[in-house]
């Protein structure tokens, strides 16, 4: 309807100035009118041009005032002619905006004494903000001073309306012309096809983009870590037990059962099901000796150790949980089949009970690789870490002693960061104790290196983030996603 009014208009005249007047005049809708404008101008049907109008119009407050009249004329008629009330009993009588804007624009214009008393100080007031509002309502022109005023009080805003003029353009016809799409089955029964006109083939437009899934770029770095640790030819261990027991994340790891990390500020405990039932007894039992009375060249920890502990179910804290267990299955290998070297890597979740800051998450993810062979030494796990870090371009690093429960000796782990100008811990290392290798059934020449790492830290260095949150988590952009580059670290 509002296509044809205007193709209809424009066969007989030369313009349509305004198209606010255009749809008034025609009973139409201005929005329908200016969709009709915008689709026959795509087809050279017409040409537009843009209008623009800024006009003052009525704030619901100062539509409200240009009603009732002002809050200081409303005030001061309230104020009795001769004589005076308590100011208490006038502001009974108004709303108490009404009441505060009232007080401050008599008091300005002193029309009355304020006080305990309200009395007035003029005989009669005339409502120039009242008159002022109706005139911009009826669309008569005032003078700046008078707007700013009103602007000031809030009282008008701007308002600014769009709309075109219209002219012919260069395929104007009276009835737009239709154009076939699809040559259809009823075309060619009909024989109207003959006389069809079809649309042009725009061999220029793009298609509509294809969906598709990204890799977070966690998950480009943990592949570029998993290749690299293929090519030194480790093998992944499966870490798909999230929920771990106290006995293999803690206790076989020769971590005494009054160890700070094992409090529940820590570690997350499970409620249900809260321990667990199903471990090695005699195994249990050899660990249960180390930690009480020693062994193995080791005089223990000289306490008692307590299986209830030891049973209690919680997330795993570190990937270590998963070495433990792969460990002491070879081991059970080793009694039956002899010993064979192993290097084991794996990369996954893990969970501490900590405050969540823009370096610390309650869920990340830790990256671990271990070696398990005969006369292995602390020379054998530098010459190891130097090739590991090296081919993720970490080439000088140095090596600070630590100590870990399950280690001994314990080195952490520094790289030379150019960007940040100093030396940044990247790790932990060490060599698996006695203790906790002899009593799983490993012979005493049998030695394990071992070094982890967190995956989140050189994603965050490699990708520019310097917020944990904007990498994992509800904070995460998708377009970081879809657009971060390749992950190059170890590829030559």
């Amino acid at each position: 309807m509002a296509e044809q009014a205007i193709l209809s208009y424009l066969e007989t005249h030369e313009e349509i100035a305004d198209s606010g007047n255009f749809a008034a005049e025609c009973g139409i809708d201005h929005a329908e009118i200016v969709n009709a404008i915008k689709s026959l101008h795509g087809f050279l049907y017409v040409e537009s041009q843009d209008i623009k109008k800024e006009t003052w119009v009525l704030t619901d407050e100062g539509k409200r005032y240009a009603a009732e009249g002002s809050p200081e004329v409303q005030l001061f008629l309230a104020v009795p002619a001769e004589g005076s009330i308590a100011k208490d009993e006038l502001q009974k009588k108004f709303d108490p905006a009404i009441f505060k804007i009232g007080c401050s624009q008599a008091g300005k214009n002193k029309w009355v004494e304020m006080g305990r008393q309200v009395s007035r100080k003029v005989v009669q007031v005339e409502d120039k903000v009242k008159d002022l509002l109706l005139k911009i309502q009826k669309g008569q022109v005032i003078g700046q001073a008078d707007i700013n005023s009103l602007k000031a009080r809030k009282l008008i805003v701007l308002q600014t309306w769009k709309g075109y003029s219209v002219r012919k353009g260069p395929s104007y016809a009276p009835q737009r012309e239709k154009f076939a799409t699809d040559l259809t089955r009823e075309n060619l029964q009909s024989g109207d096809w003959e006389t069809l006109k079809f649309k042009a083939y725009n061999f220029n437009a793009k298609g509509p983009p294809s969906e598709c899934g990204h890799l977070h770029p966690l998950n480009k770095m943990k592949d570029c870590i998993k290749r690299i640790f293929r090519m030194m030819g480790f093998e992944e261990m499966a870490t798909n037990r999230y929920v771990e027991s106290s006995f293999w994340n803690f206790d076989a790891l020769f971590q005494p059962q009054q160890h700070p990390a094992r409090d529940s500020h820590d570690t997350f405990f499970l409620k249900t099901p809260s321990t667990t039932m199903q471990l090695p007894e005699d195994y249990v039992e050899r660990v249960k000796q180390v930690h009480e009375s020693g062994g193995y060249g080791s005089r223990g920890y000289n306490y008692e150790w307590k299986r209830e502990e030891a049973n209690k179910n919680l997330l795993r804290t570190h990937t270590t949980a998963i070495s433990s267990r792969m460990l002491y299955k070879l081991a059970q290998d080793t009694k039956q089949n002899g010993f064979t070297p192993k290097k084991y890597f794996s990369i996954d979740r893990v969970f501490r009970n900590e405050a969540v800051d823009r370096t610390h998450l309650a869920e990340f993810h830790q990256i671990e690789g271990l070696i398990c062979d005969r006369g292995l030494t602390l020379g054998h796990l530098i010459g190891v870490l130097e090739d590991f870090f090296k081919r993720l371009g970490m080439s000088n690093l140095r090596f600070k002693p630590a100590y870990n429960p399950y280690t001994e000796p314990s080195m952490e782990i520094f790289s030379y960061h150019e960007g940040f100008g100093k030396w940044v811990e990247i790790g932990n290392s060490g060599m698996f104790r006695p203790e906790m290798l002899q009593p799983m059934g490993f012979p005493e020449d049998v030695r394990v290196i071992a070094w982890g790492l967190s995956l989140e830290r050189p994603t965050m260095i490699l990708y520019g983030i310097d917020n944990i949150r904007d990498l994992f988590g509800h904070r995460v952009d998708l377009d970081l996603i879809k657009k971060s580059p390749l992950c190059l670290i170890g590829i030559k």
